[in-house]
């Protein structure tokens, strides 16, 4: 007989984040989703039943369950990244339910950047507001290739098919001018649990799928040792002692692709070369390893290596630089502006940088880019140009979440000034996924 613990193994794991403006419904959808697929335990259920009740309501508060804040259950609002972990019969979930307030989008960026899906909730009453288009440009941003419009609170519009199909139109084509390749819209009530786990009977007029059987079944493809080969290092480890005195391996998570025993690498951003001659996991030496194992990795040649440098296969190494061209989502107060002296951090490599160049700004309401702002403030979304002190090996962003991604830190403090995604924007991502779609539905990770 097959055990649960074989039946989840072989299911597949679907990270996904929820999001969307102030008083849409995350929480609410969230607790939902988990109360009827039967994915919380009685004595949680009943603790929510408890606050409920201190709070004058009769029925339990389903937002409670991933509000766990104190200040959060206070003002009925989310503030901090909540994670869940939850499985079904046919799939395994971790769930990023994300702030909606403008001032914790920087939340929405973490909970966004591992997902494989972004639920975006809008208001039936209310339709896409600013918050909305945030949301929807930072998934762009962050190429979460499958994106939902959950159009929430029908039930306080009567269910009407054209309130939907209204709010489901402008969205999907401000997605796709962002370069979204999949949207898929669906009409939901989270606190009567329309369309959440089970098909509502108060709209005959909608055929798709309800929220779970989507997330149960959209298709994910993304596998990271198909991607570029790249392993960041992290620690050198040299024990030299009387059982390995001439020991020397270099230790770190892959990040992306596969390092096989033999296989000529380069390091960067020296640019060396040399061969792997073994590979250590979980105290054993193995021939093969992908990501994102991690391992210790052994070579040919004694190379001046150290944390923050990269081995790549020698025919397929990214390009070594130091002026940088991304685009990036500002998440601190403090502005970010020209000349600023920041801190660079790419996987495990921080460098000293300048920004050289702020050359626009992104306006949401129509996409259109405001030219040479000066400066980013909190929330903003725009292009930046940095002057490095050392080389840096970057991937495009479009090319490898993992090592085309890095921060901007104040070296005061040690604050996150700016999420970056190196090369090119989401819009010139827009314009080639137009020509490509029909060769390839999705973003190449």
């Amino acid at each position: 007989m097959t055990t649960t613990t074989e039946q989840l193994s072989a299911t597949t794991l679907l990270r996904f984040a929820t999001a969307g403006s102030v008083d849409d419904g995350k929480s609410t959808l969230v607790g939902r989703l988990l109360h009827d697929s039967k994915s919380i335990l009685t004595d949680q259920l009943e603790a929510v039943e408890r606050a409920s009740l201190n709070r004058g309501q009769e029925a339990p508060d389903l937002a409670l369950l991933t509000d766990g804040l104190r200040a959060e259950r206070e003002q009925g609002i989310t503030i901090d990244v909540a994670y869940r972990y939850f499985a079904t019969a046919r799939r395994r979930f971790i769930l990023a339910d994300t702030p909606g307030h403008v001032q914790y989008t920087r939340n929405m960026v973490t909970g966004a950047s591992t997902a494989e899906l972004a639920v975006v909730l809008v208001d039936a009453r209310n339709g896409v507001v600013e918050q909305t288009r945030r949301h929807a440009a930072v998934a762009a941003l962050l190429r979460v290739p499958h994106v939902v419009l959950a159009v929430n609170k029908m039930d306080l519009v009567d269910y009407a098919e054209p309130a939907f199909a209204a709010i489901a139109e402008e969205f999907t084509a401000y997605a796709a001018s962002l370069g979204v390749p999949e949207i898929t819209a669906i009409p939901i009530s989270a606190l009567a649990g329309d369309n959440v786990v089970e098909p509502s009977a108060h709209m005959d007029w909608y055929g798709g799928p309800t929220v779970l059987e989507h997330l149960e079944t959209v298709p994910v493809s993304h596998d990271l040792t198909a991607c570029h080969a790249r392993f960041p290092v992290q620690y050198v480890i040299r024990p030299q002692s009387a059982e390995h005195p001439d020991y020397r391996g270099y230790a770190g998570q892959i990040a992306a692709g596969v390092f096989r025993v033999g296989e000529a690498v380069s390091v960067l951003p020296s640019g060396r070369t040399t061969t792997i001659t073994g590979i250590d996991a979980l105290g054993e030496s193995v021939d093969i390893a992908w990501a994102p194992q991690s391992v210790t990795i052994r070579l040919a040649d004694d190379i001046d290596i150290s944390r923050g440098d990269l081995l790549a296969p020698a025919d397929d190494s990214p390009a070594v630089t130091r002026d940088v061209e991304a685009t990036v989502c500002h998440v601190a107060d403090q502005p970010l502006s020209v000349g600023q002296r920041v801190l660079l951090k790419h996987t495990t490599r921080t460098v000293k940088a300048i920004v050289k160049d702020i050359p626009s700004r992104l306006t949401l309401d129509d996409l259109s880019q405001h030219p040479a702002p000066g400066q980013l403030v909190a929330n903003d979304i725009g292009r930046v140009v940095v002057r490095t002190a050392e080389p840096l090996a970057l991937d495009a962003y479009a090319d490898s979440r993992r090592t085309g991604s890095f921060l901007l830190i104040d070296p005061a403090d040690g604050t996150t000034l700016s999420a970056g995604m190196a090369g090119a924007s989401f819009a010139a991502v827009a314009e080639a996924a137009d020509r490509a779609a029909a060769d390839d539905p999705e973003w190449d990770f």
